[in-house]
C-alpha cells in the first residue's frame, strides 16, 4: 500500500514539472492576454500540486514510509 501511495506522489511531482513546462512554452508562443492568463493558471496549479506533493512526501520521509 506504502509503495502505491508513494507511486502516485512521484506521478503527482512528475505532472506538476510537466505543467510547467507546458506553461512556460505556452506563455513563450502567446500572442493574446487570453492565452497568457490560461498558462498563469496551469502555472499556478502545477506549483500547487507540486507544493502538495512535496508535503506529502516529507510526511512519509518522516513516518518511514518512503523508500
Amino acid at each position: 500500500m506504502d509503495r502505491d501511495c508513494n507511486r502516485h506522489i512521484k506521478k503527482a511531482l512528475k505532472f506538476a514539472r510537466a505543467l510547467t513546462v507546458l506553461a512556460d512554452d505556452g506563455e513563450e508562443f502567446s500572442d493574446d492576454n487570453g492565452c497568457v492568463l490560461l498558462y498563469s493558471v496551469v502555472r499556478d496549479c502545477a506549483y500547487k500540486i507540486r507544493s502538495e506533493a512535496e508535503r506529502e512526501k516529507e510526511a512519509h520521509q518522516t513516518k518511514g514510509k518512503w523508500e
